[in-house]
């Protein structure tokens, strides 16, 4: 598989990623700092994305229905060199469904997440994942 995302940028404004039909702007000035995304936090969200399209594909394949999917991502930024260092996650599946098994489902989204498998080839990666019955 491959992919392609296109990005752009203005002189002291801001930025888009352009993907499919969707366009997403982050901040690249300090001016946006609270306002917009920034690129690390951009990394986190491809991270989380991969976590939450993994529950859904898990859903099927493993035979489990759920409601809704939460999930809190943390990580630590070294200064020398700039770099994520640590990345925690704390993932909360609302189920009312027996036969879900959290420990398998932890096992394949740490094993075939796509971007969970480049992140944790590079940093530590921990996470727990919590079954809440609605």
């Amino acid at each position: 598989m491959n992919y392609i995302v296109k990005a752009s940028s203005s002189s002291k404004n801001n930025a888009s990623i352009h993907f499919k039909q969707a366009e997403f702007n982050f901040g690249i000035t300090p001016e946006s700092d609270e306002l917009l995304a920034n690129p690390a936090e951009l990394f986190l969200g491809s991270f989380s994305a991969c976590i939450l399209k993994n529950v859904e594909r898990f859903s099927t394949l493993m035979n489990f229905e759920y409601s809704r999917a939460e999930l809190t991502v943390s990580a630590k930024r070294l200064e020398k060199p700039p770099r994520m260092d640590e990345i925690q996650y704390e993932l909360k599946i609302y189920s009312q469904d027996s036969s879900l098994n959290i420990d398998l489902l932890k096992k394949n989204i740490e094993k075939f997440g796509t971007i969970f498998n480049t992140v944790k080839s590079s940093c530590s990666v921990v996470g727990t994942i919590q079954k809440i019955a609605e």
